[in-house]
């Protein structure tokens, strides 16, 4: 088993997970900033009033901010030819409609991209990872307004201009199909496409993110403007530096029918097109695909928010890679007494088959092989790589300051070994960026204890911690992965 020659092998993090300083130097508040932070068995809540004695983890994060050339170098070390990392809209704009850009935070990410040059690490850049600055949920209700479209492409324009000689590969908006996901309620509509009704944004207690406000219509709406806020992207980005590669990105979910039931069957289906399968062919294909009418049918969608000029916008800006994450995998069934079990911004029926998480994401690296094939044969010849798989656990440091996480190195050596399968295969991957590389906050609990990283980071749900940094395990041992170029697992 052999990776191609020049594989991307890296790491992906988040700005409201990970920088800190979240009003430092002219930014604005972001969505994440009102977010307080939970556990397991606490959901996180939402407070837009700041309460000075309340925890909102992405304030200080792991304060990436001031380590970034510490954890640059730590990555380097790793052997790693990629960084999969977003820049915060409201470092750049802070109200996203400001009349210029904020010098500080484009220079900012100026000293992190060269700090990545200067390893020979390319930065692989999320332009919007759950970061739309709160002035435009609160002025605009986020992509539910068109203006919201012209203020991301001039965001876009911006940062392209500003670093067309440092960044080559971009992707548009994180996990763009989560707000169609089990638990697309006001979490997900939220976090991906800053939409809030006026209650809730006035809120002066904290309120659970599972009980914002949603509504069907209005989700598909802003949906759609992200698509077409994406494909201008695109279209803009080619137009600054034609070798840029621009991508999407799918938080894919594989979904297995739970029994050879052919209501199960078609209950599958039905799911991994809505939730899989139909943002990535808008991004890929240029077009809304065929059952998305049946879709909106179902749920009572008036698809009147397509305008004329939109679909040959759609056309003209499709992406030139496809990329996803991938944790875990589901089942589907139609029979009222099938087990439940959690998940990545989704809930499915329990595969017998397979162990889970401590957070009840069930392990399933066979389903990454069968999702690459999938996703292959879907896309014929387009570039395709994992830029999220990772797993959460409680760490426990030794007495000498050691941590042995050997359940991490295992969960990875499998998922990899299932990527150069597929490769054998014949599926056209060309990078890899493991999720949380470096410990930070989790974007679903608000926690630091549900730990990702080959580093691990002093910080701690209480808020003590100093922040420093130090290697697990599983750095040495990726380290080998990433010097063999996947070779050595």
């Amino acid at each position: 088993m052999s990776f191609p020659k020049g594989f991307l092998w890296g790491g992906a993090v988040a700005a409201n997970q990970c920088e800190g300083a979240y009003l430092e130097d002219g930014k604005g508040l972001s969505v994440p900033d009102m977010l307080l932070g939970g556990n397991a068995k606490t959901p996180r809540t939402f407070l837009p009033v700041t309460d000075p004695n309340a925890f909102y983890p992405s304030h200080e994060a792991i304060d990436f901010y001031h380590h970034y050339k510490e954890d640059i170098a730590l990555f380097a070390e790793m052997g790693w030819n990629v960084f999969r990392l977003s820049i915060n809209w409201g470092r750049i704009f802070p109200n996203g409609d400001d009349a210029e850009p904020n010098e500080a935070g484009l220079a900012f990410y100026d000293s992190v991209f060269d700090e990545c040059r200067k390893y020979n690490i390319e930065p692989l850049v999320t332009i919007c990872h759950y970061e739309i600055p709160w002035a435009i949920v609160t002025k605009y209700h986020g992509f539910l307004s068109r203006e919201t479209i012209d203020l991301f492409v001039r965001y876009c324009e911006t940062i392209f201009t500003r670093y067309k000689d440092k960044v080559k590969y971009w992707l548009t908006f994180n996990e763009i199909n989560t707000p169609l996901m089990s638990l697309s309620g006001g979490m997900s509509n939220m976090y991906s496409l800053g939409l809030m009704e006026d209650e809730d944004i006035n809120a002066k207690d904290p309120i659970k993110l599972s009980d914002i406000k949603s509504d069907t219509q209005h989700k598909w709406t802003a949906l759609h403007h992200e698509f077409i806020a994406s494909a201008l992207a695109v279209k803009k980005g080619h137009e600054i530096n034609p070798d840029f590669m621009i991508g999407n990105m799918i938080c894919h979910i594989t979904l297995y029918p739970l029994t050879c039931d052919p209501a199960d069957m078609l209950a599958a289906q039905y799911e991994d097109d809505l939730k899989n399968n139909l943002c990535g062919d808008v991004h890929v294909r240029g077009e809304y695909p065929s059952y998305a009418k049946a879709i909106w049918k179902k749920q009572g969608v008036d698809p009147s928010f397509i305008l004329p000029g939109d679909e040959e916008i759609l056309k003209e800006g499709t992406v030139d890679m496809y990329t996803f994450s991938y944790y875990m995998s589901n089942c589907v069934t139609t029979h009222d007494d099938a087990e439940t079990t959690a998940g990545n911004m989704s809930l499915g029926v329990k595969n017998p088959y397979l162990k889970a998480s401590d957070w009840g994401w069930q392990i399933d690296p066979i389903g990454l092989r069968w999702t690459l094939n999938k996703i292959a044969e879907r896309y014929p010849h387009l570039p395709i790589m994992v830029v999220e798989n990772g797993f959460g656990a409680f760490d426990k440091v030794e007495e000498d300051g050691s941590i042995h996480d050997d359940y991490r190195i295992s969960y990875f050596r499998e998922h990899i070994k299932a990527m150069g399968e597929a490769v054998e295969d014949g599926v056209p991957l060309i990078g890899y960026t493991t999720w949380g590389p470096i410990d930070l906050v989790s974007a679903s609990t608000g926690e630091y204890a549900k730990r990702y990283g080959f580093i691990y980071v002093d910080r701690h749900d209480d808020g003590t911690g100093d922040f420093s940094r130090s290697r697990k395990d599983s750095f040495w041992w990726y380290k080998k992965v990433c010097e063999s170029n996947g070779e050595e697992l």
